[in-house]
């Protein structure tokens, strides 16, 4: 093998596999880079998309003219400059004529060009297409040497390496694609504010970012919608060029008879697919992840309508719209990406007033080269009207020589010293023509040139004459698009104010007054409306009263076990009607070796004292009671001598601890000395100096309103309480005179 290769040097290229994969990936790497995926800065174009334009033109497809096939456009642009798939090319096509995919449409179609909702446009043989008004801006200028022109990939046609764009076609209409290696993703813009972007851009080019975004306020995308988003972070995306832009659908609140409502969705985010939103909202209704709504329903015509009905008209629909923004694309972020081609061809990422400065810097060598192009047309035709000047006033001699002589041309150039345009020019002119020869025309429009031509030569003269020709222009296009409402205003809010809605698990849950009632056997139901709580409740036999509470159904209930362990069940979740219910460690996992102590609401303005058996206790907030499984939580830490045996709710009022040891000694301090614990074991409320001696009761009360206790059917009431107060970890004194030998302030 060895020998075949050196006899072959010539033909034969020794190379390390690594390295050929390198240099061949590579060059595929920068042709998608620079000839597919990313658009040049000055025009704001992809190749397909300057190829489709330039091919439409060429048909002569401008708007005042008729319509053409797609087909016949997709067959000249496939043909002669881009070689790829007719599906591509009628793609990006389709995009161009798309009102919600672009801001501004670079082509105006006629048939089916698809929809919002995500239908595909009809065959390229179907439909019809030709050139809008901004597309004739991008491109005009074209035919005066503005850019440079290329061979086409045939060599049989030349194209435009890039369009003058006096349009700002990349910030007004964005771009996306994905290269190797690297992205791009520019969203839309408003026309007025990058016009007056750039003319302040032009008048201060020392202006900052953060000053541009005073006239560029955000994005504007096609299908409008919310930019919900401070004004901090806007001004950093578009400074590193890079950043998100949350955007929010439009909605409202549209009253119905009898205080009913449903929601209106008259935007939704740039690039969401209109049916799919809606079939994702109905699949989270249907798996039960939407309960606050009742109905979804598609009434769209030319203008987006979703409609939402709420399945109560009590629910706050700021907490529906705010599940469904967590939930689906009503809400979505747009990743900012400013990865474009330089001039050189050199892909980086530009913030904005970098890409504002390269259009400004792209019209001044357009405008240098289209006024170099006005000046050699002038300086030609200032040299035929000179020859046509020279034959005027000797016509009759002119006429004899082009009779009499076979060389007339020679003759004519030898004897009025004229060039060989000027003796072209008179040969070539028609008989008709020498009425109109009148010297008084020639002169007149020589004069109007020689003025134009100093004109250009003070515009040619300095770039600040230039600046001024550019920003005259970006004015003059303000203001015939500023004439179009429809296009000039600005389609998507910009909303620096971040309202987002806490959504609570029982957020969409309606708040009906109902009783829930325990038995002994651990049988739970609740009942409708707020009942007497020494009614006769229906039990099993043998079963009977053990707990009966006021709540409402979108209450937390909670399960204090002598384990320390906490438990918790929605109220709205509770077996209704009138039967016995249904076993509550059905529901939750209660422990078999543990007592239960305490069934109370949660609320989230309260907090709950706990005491041990061993005397030990501290403050604890009423939703850190709160389990979020049915596992429970352990709240309280107990040791195997020792078990939770009280659980007091505090009330707002309250600003002591009354605490009783089954030694009958009474203690009373402040509420202050107790720690506020989301878990642990608390400290010593009171002090036991007997063996085997142990808590037996705890409340806490007001001071001024003076402690208060039952013994059998009598309340007792103690205002002077000085006798028995202390600090925590006392050991107390003996109780009033009526306090119960239970030594229980209540029958609890």
């Amino acid at each position: 093998m060895s020998e075949v290769l050196k006899d072959r040097k010539d033909v034969v290229k020794v190379q390390q596999l690594s390295d050929a994969i390198s240099e061949r990936y590579l060059a595929y790497a920068m042709s998608t880079i620079v000839s597919r995926s990313l658009p040049d800065v000055r025009d704001g174009l992809k190749p397909v998309h300057r190829r489709i334009l330039y091919g439409m033109r060429q048909l002569k497809l401008d708007p005042k003219n008729g319509y053409k096939k797609c087909a016949r456009v997709v067959g000249d642009v496939m043909g002669k400059y881009h070689p790829h798939g007719d599906v591509s090319i009628y793609d990006a096509m389709v995009r161009l004529a798309q009102s919600f995919s672009v801001r501004y449409p670079l082509v105006m179609g006629q048939g089916n060009f698809g929809n919002i909702d995500g239908d595909s446009a009809a065959a390229m043989r179907y439909t019809e297409a030709k050139l809008s008004e901004a597309a004739l801006a991008i491109m005009e200028g074209l035919d005066e040497d503005s850019v440079d022109f290329m061979d086409t990939y045939s060599g049989e046609e030349v194209e435009p390496v890039v369009m003058p764009a006096i349009f700002p076609n990349l910030l007004l209409n964005g771009s996306n694609g994905i290269a190797v290696g690297m992205a791009t993703n520019i969203p839309p813009h408003n026309v007025l504010e990058v016009c007056d972007a750039i003319v302040v851009l032009i008048k201060n080019p020392d202006i900052s970012v953060d000053n541009l975004v005073d006239y560029i306020k955000a994005p504007d995308f096609p299908t409008g919608g919310i930019i919900n988003q401070d004004r901090n972070s806007i001004v950093q995306a578009y400074e590193t060029g890079r950043g998100t832009f949350k955007i929010r659908a439009k909605w409202e609140k549209e009253e119905l008879p009898y205080s009913n409502y449903q929601i209106v969705i008259s935007e939704i985010p740039y690039q969401v697919q209109k049916s799919k939103l809606i079939e994702r909202i109905a699949d989270l209704m249907e798996q039960g992840k939407l309960p606050s709504i009742a109905d979804i329903r598609d009434e769209s015509t030319e203008d987006i309508r979703i409609v939402i009905e709420p399945k109560s008209r009590v629910i706050d629909p700021k907490l529906i719209m705010a599940q469904l923004f967590s939930l689906t694309e009503l809400e979505v972020k747009f990743a900012l990406n400013m990865n474009v081609l330089d001039k050189n061809c050199v892909p980086r990422v530009m913030n904005l007033k970098e890409v504002l400065l390269a259009y400004v810097d792209h019209q001044k060598e357009v405008l240098t080269r289209r006024t170099n192009f006005r000046l050699r047309n002038i300086a030609h035709r200032l040299e035929i009207l000179e020859g046509y000047l020279t034959a005027y006033l000797n016509l009759d001699r002119v006429i004899h020589i082009i009779r009499e002589y076979d060389d007339a041309k020679e003759k004519l150039m030898s004897e009025f010293k004229l060039s060989e345009l000027q003796a072209d020019s008179i040969l070539n002119m028609k008989l008709r023509s020498l009425r109109k020869l009148e010297e008084i025309e020639i002169k007149a429009e020589a004069e109007s040139l020689k003025k134009e031509q100093a004109d250009l030569w003070i515009l040619n003269s300095d770039d600040s004459h230039k600046l001024k020709k550019i920003t005259e222009q970006v004015k003059n296009m303000r203001a015939v698009f500023a004439k179009n409402k429809k296009l000039s205003a600005r389609l998507t809010i910009v909303d620096e104010v971040v309202d987002d809605v806490v959504i609570s698990p029982d957020a969409f849950v309606s708040k009906d007054p109902i009783t829930i009632i325990l038995s002994k056997k651990g049988w739970i139901k609740s009942v409708k409306n707020h009942v007497d709580l020494n009614s006769d409740f229906a039990f099993k036999d043998g079963d009977s009263l053990e707990l009966a509470l006021h709540a409402y159904t979108n209450d937390k209930i909670v399960f204090a076990m002598s384990n320390g362990q906490f438990f918790t069940l929605d109220a709205n979740k509770i077996p209704t009607g009138r039967g016995y219910g249904e076993p509550v460690r059905l529901m939750l996992d209660l422990p078999i070796d543990a007592e239960l102590v305490k069934v109370f609401v949660s609320d989230a303005q309260l907090s709950v004292l706990v005491a041990t058996k061993n005397g030990y206790g501290f403050k604890v907030k009423s939703l850190d009671c709160v389990a979020q499984t049915k596992m429970g939580k352990q709240v309280v830490n107990v040791s195997d001598d020792d078990k939770l045996v009280k659980v007091f709710v505090i009330s707002k009022e309250d600003d002591m601890v009354a605490v009783v040891g089954d030694n009958r000694k009474l203690l009373i301090f402040s509420l202050e000395e107790l720690p506020m614990l989301s878990r642990g074991k608390g400290v010593i409320l009171q002090k036991y100096k007997e063996p085997k001696t142990y808590l037996s009761d705890v409340k806490t009360f007001e001071k001024k309103a003076g402690l208060v206790w039952q013994n059998g059917a009598r309340n007792f009431h103690v205002d002077d309480i000085s006798m028995w107060e202390g600090k925590r970890a006392s050991v107390g004194h003996m109780p009033p005179d009526g306090f119960p030998k239970s030594n229980k302030f209540s029958k609890e």
